[in-house]
């Protein structure tokens, strides 16, 4: 399986403090079965993104871990002014191995309506946004009409493995499964923070996603897409959404 939203380098957001820790990490991964990881801390108002550093520790980890798993680097890109200009700058820095897929985070408070926009803006940049755990987000949860306007015009969505065993409640899980059905969904990914409470593990999410939607599904969800966008590709599978059903018409009365 390949992890394409993973927070397992030390010291530079909420993820492990210590190498050893991150060690731990990889050590889980690799025994779930997990051939790929991409590092991605977070870019937002609380942690500084720098790309030097998260490569240099992303170095330091591969070098520990030997040829037993993949690392590579990207971001949690949160979609505030100056991470956009940053963008407009260098945007292979915050991409999925330096490709042009890009996990993209949005506020649990607010979704102005200009994300549209902004959206669309990054995608003439050349970049193929992936909006991370909308399952998540109150916003989107109350609003799913956005999250399928962003697919419709090309976006791609990433759900949390633990959503759909039920790590994050009950609504989240069901929307996630919900939305697979929908084929709104391209990606499973861990979201992993530590050894504990957020764990780099995706076999429990694979086999819900096996039992409830079968084989083909679960290997584009966690296997076949995520290595395309790893390896700055088209995704393979890409599921066509139903037009919107059109307003039933008025009945109209005459009266003479």
């Amino acid at each position: 399986m390949v992890d394409l939203h993973c927070h397992i380098l030390p010291g530079l957001d909420d993820g492990p403090k210590t190498i050893e820790e991150s060690m731990a990490m990889a050590e889980s991964a690799i025994a779930d079965g997990i051939t790929h990881v991409v590092a991605t801390p977070h870019s937002n108002n609380r942690f500084h993104f720098d790309f030097a550093r998260v490569r240099q520790l992303r170095d330091e980890l591969q070098s520990a871990i030997g040829d037993k798993l993949k690392l590579a680097t990207g971001c949690d890109f949160h979609l505030n002014p100056e991470n956009l200009e940053s963008l407009r700058k260098d945007a292979s820095h915050y991409c999925i191995n330096q490709q042009d897929y890009l996990l993209v985070e949005f506020n649990e408070f607010s979704i102005p309506p200009s994300m549209d926009q902004t959206l669309h803006e990054i995608q003439l940049a050349g970049v193929r946004p992936i909006v991370t755990h909308p399952e998540r987000n109150g916003i989107l949860r109350a609003h799913p009409e956005r999250l399928k306007k962003w697919v419709r015009v090309g976006c791609f969505v990433q759900v949390t493995g633990g959503s759909l065993t039920g790590s994050f409640g009950p609504r989240s899980q069901k929307d996630a499964l919900q939305w697979i059905g929908d084929g709104l969904v391209h990606f499973v990914a861990s979201d992993a923070h530590n050894t504990r409470t957020r764990v780099l593990q995706l076999q429990p999410a694979y086999a819900a996603v096996l039992a409830q939607f079968g084989e083909e599904k679960a290997k584009a969800l966690f296997q076949e897409n995520p290595l395309a966008a790893f390896e700055g590709r088209e995704l393979p599978h890409v599921p066509e959404l139903e037009d919107e059903s059109p307003p039933p018409r008025r009945k109209r009365f005459f009266f003479f």
